[in-house]
C-alpha cells in the first residue's frame, strides 16, 4: 500500500474548512494525460490556488493506475521545485464500487468519491458508509452523492436529473460519516447540459439554501459545472468539428454558489473543449505538422490560461494556497 502522505498529497478536510470560511470553492479539475496535468498544476501554482486533481474510472484505465500514481507524484515534485507550495489532493471521481475505492486508497489517493446515487436510498447509504469506514482508517476523505445529474460523462449517465431532497441529507450524512456531499441543483454532466434553444435555467439556490440549513457548515460539492465555453465550441465547429447546441452552466451562477457551503466545483468538459479546439486549429493552420509537441503544446498553454482564469474569476480560489 502507498499512503498519500508519502507522496506529499493532502486530503480535502482542511481545504474545505478554509474554503467555506473564505467564501470560495476549491477547483476539482479532471485529467487524463500529461498535458492536462501540466496545465492544471502550472495554473494553480501561478495563481497560488489549492487544487484537487480528479481521476475518473475511465481515466484511470486509460492512463494505467501505476503510471497515474507516478504522474501525480511528479506533479508534487513540480510544485515543490517551484518554490511556491500549494495544497494538492488526488481524488477519485465517481467511484462506482467499494473495490475501486479501496484500490485507489491503496495506491495513494487522498480522497475518493463513492457514487451510489443511482441506487435506492438505503443501498446508497450502506455502500457509502462501507467506503467511509475503510477510508477513515487511512485518513482518506470521502465524498458521497444524493440526487442524480442528467447528462453523460464516461460511465456516468442519466437522461433526467433528480434534485437532491433536503429531507434526506441530515440522515445520510449522519449515518454514512462522509466528509462532503455532492448534490443535484441543476448542473449536468457533459457538454450538452440543456436542450438546443432552451433558456438556461438558473441553479436551484433554494434547494442549496435548504440543504445548508439542514447541515450547516458541511462541505457541499457541485458536479457537472463546466460552462462549455462558447469561444472554444465555436473554434471546434470552425475547424471541422460538430458540436451544435453545446451549452453549459453560466459562470456567474457558479461564482454565486462558491460563496456558499459549495466548497468544491468539478470541471472536466471545459478542459476537453479547450484542448480539442486548439489541436483542431493547430492542425488546420499547419497541415504539414506531424510533431505532437507542436499541437499539444499550444493546447497546454491555452489550458493554463483557462484554468487560471477559472481560479481567479469563477471559483475565487486564487491566492488561497
Amino acid at each position: 500500500m502507498v499512503h498519500y502522505k508519502d507522496l506529499g498529497l493532502v486530503n480535502t478536510r482542511e481545504m474545505f474548512k478554509k474554503a467555506i470560511s473564505g467564501g470560495y470553492a476549491i477547483p476539482a479539475y479532471n485529467f487524463n494525460n500529461m498535458e492536462q496535468l501540466q496545465a492544471i498544476i502550472t495554473a494553480c501554482i501561478d495563481t497560488q490556488s489549492p487544487v484537487i486533481l480528479q481521476v475518473s474510472k475511465g481515466a484511470r484505465n486509460y492512463a494505467n493506475q501505476t503510471l497515474l500514481r507516478y504522474m501525480a507524484e511528479g506533479a508534487l515534485r513540480v510544485v515543490n521545485d517551484s518554490g511556491k507550495p500549494i495544497p494538492v489532493a488526488l481524488h477519485l471521481d465517481h467511484g462506482d464500487s467499494y473495490e475501486l475505492c479501496i484500490s485507489c486508497i491503496e495506491s495513494g489517493f487522498s480522497s475518493v468519491m463513492i457514487d451510489g446515487s443511482s441506487l435506492p436510498y438505503e443501498d446508497n447509504t450502506a455502500l457509502t458508509k462501507k467506503v467511509a469506514d475503510y477510508a477513515h482508517k487511512h485518513d482518506v476523505t470521502v465524498e458521497g452523492e444524493l440526487g442524480v445529474l442528467a447528462g453523460i460523462e464516461e460511465e456516468v449517465s442519466s437522461e433526467v436529473s433528480h434534485y437532491t431532497n433536503p429531507d434526506d441529507v441530515e440522515d445520510f450524512v449522519k449515518r454514512t460519516n462522509v466528509d462532503s456531499l455532492a448534490i443535484s441543483i441543476g448542473t449536468s454532466h457533459g457538454a450538452y447540459k440543456f436542450k438546443p434553444g432552451e433558456k438556461v435555467p438558473p441553479l436551484k439556490f433554494d434547494i442549496l439554501k435548504e440543504i445548508e440549513n439542514r447541515i450547516p457548515g458541511f462541505p457541499i460539492v457541485l458536479h457537472g459545472s463546466s460552462s462549455v465555453l462558447q469561444e472554444y465550441v465555436g473554434m471546434i465547429n470552425q475547424y471541422g468539428g460538430s458540436m451544435q447546441g453545446a451549452v453549459g452552466v453560466p459562470e456567474d451562477q457558479l461564482r454565486e454558489a462558491a460563496k456558499s457551503a459549495v466548497c468544491k466545483i468539478n470541471i472536466d468538459s471545459d478542459g476537453r473543449l479547450v484542448m480539442t479546439a486548439m489541436i483542431r486549429k493547430s492542425l488546420a493552420d499547419n497541415p504539414e505538422n506531424f510533431d505532437p509537441r507542436k499541437y499539444l503544446g499550444p493546447a497546454r498553454e491555452e489550458l493554463i490560461k483557462m484554468y487560471a482564469r477559472k481560479n481567479r474569476e469563477v471559483l475565487g480560489s486564487a491566492g488561497k494556497a
